[in-house]
């Protein structure tokens, strides 16, 4: 019997591949990953790695009958997610550290414990699909089935090797069919409401939390884009491109934030007309469909998590690719990931650079 690992949070979604998986006759394990030195299950309601939530795991895990483990990842989590966060909104990037707990935790830490376990697959409960093309003789991430819970922009780090051994039980179903069957079920989290972003982040905004690690980067000018001084803002942590509020400077037309200057410690504003660009560079990319690209390719384009995708196209360049929107964007911010699509199929993605082009 195939034996797999999943990743299970406490919530409604990683319960019920448990049974999903059970019922397609895999052999099961579940494991909760604890993240956080500090237990905020009294203090917070975002977070989806407290005490609560791994008891909430557990209960499930009994209820469908199959082990249970806790992992210590609260090491390699402050690491790899918390450092890297921080350390992207010092730089003035705007980071998504989902992407970066995907990437080195769920499906490379967790993945390393899958096979020191001997198991053959780790499961999430992630909606989206992995299928093997025969034409492509590769295997290709999709996205799920329910347009309003598909995760795949959140995946697309995903290469050949984890797809193959990685499964998304929840991808063919409707999110509110998974309720109604973790009710049938009688899993006790069938209604607890899903986790929200950012998990670490559990008391108030996430500049307080950047604080409470260390000294916040240092006060500098605000300058409109010919370089004048038209103000000082507070670190560079607290802006992001496309931002207008709480920038303290007055004018008739409103400013908005262009660009982010770690070089400099400047906040570069113009108008909103400003904001638009017609492309940019894409670096640190992954491609799924496709084993290179050769020549400029026609996509569907995702620039945020939860952003409708665009007309566009990629192109190879030394540096990465070149993505050019059909329609010029506004407050397209480095940092973030730029997630490829062609139909259901995701064709790759990367990071939004800072580099204009």
């Amino acid at each position: 019997m195939r034996r797999v690992l999943l990743a299970m949070s406490g919530g409604v979604d990683s319960s019920t591949a448990g049974y999903l998986l059970k019922e397609r006759g895999f052999a099961v394990t579940g494991a909760f990953m604890s993240l956080l030195a500090n237990d905020p299950s009294d203090s917070a309601e975002k977070s989806c790695c407290s005490l609560k939530d791994a008891e909430d795991a557990r209960a499930a895990a009994n209820k469908l009958d199959f082990d249970f483990f806790v992992f210590n990842f609260q090491r390699a989590f402050a690491r790899e997610v918390i450092g890297r966060f921080a350390k992207a909104y010092a730089t003035g990037l705007t980071p998504n550290p989902c992407l970066d707990c995907n990437r080195h935790l769920k499906f490379g830490l967790f993945r390393e414990r899958a096979t020191i376990l001997n198991h053959d697959f780790v499961a999430t409960g992630h909606y989206a699909r992995v299928e093997f093309d025969a034409d492509l003789n590769r295997f290709v991430l999709k996205k799920a089935v329910d347009p309003s819970k598909d995760q795949s922009y959140a995946l697309y780090a995903l290469t050949q090797a984890e797809l193959a051994k990685t499964l998304f039980p929840l991808g063919e179903i409707p999110k509110t069919e998974i309720r109604s069957l973790a009710a049938a079920l009688g899993l006790a989290n069938a209604n607890k409401p899903d986790s929200q972003d950012i998990c670490f982040v559990q008391k108030g905004h996430y500049t307080d939390f950047l604080a409470s690690l260390g000294p916040p980067p240092p006060p500098g000018d605000i300058v409109d884009l010919a370089g004048q001084v038209l103000g000082r803002h507070l670190g560079l942590h607290h802006y992001t491109v496309g931002q207008r509020r709480g920038l303290g400077l007055c004018r008739s037309t409103p400013w908005y934030v262009v660009a982010l200057d770690p070089q400099k410690n400047q906040v570069v504003v113009g108008s909103e007309e400003d904001l638009a660009q017609e492309r940019v560079l894409v670096q640190s990319v992954n491609l799924i469909a496709l084993d290179q690209l050769t020549k400029p390719k026609t996509v569907m384009a995702k620039i945020r998590y939860r952003q409708k995708e665009i007309p566009a196209e990629i192109s190879p360049t030394d540096q990465g690719l070149i993505l050019t929107f059909k329609t010029p964007q506004k407050a397209v911010s480095p940092g973030q990931a730029a997630v490829f699509y062609e139909g259901e199929t995701v064709i790759g993605g990367g990071v939004i650079a800072r580099d204009k082009i």
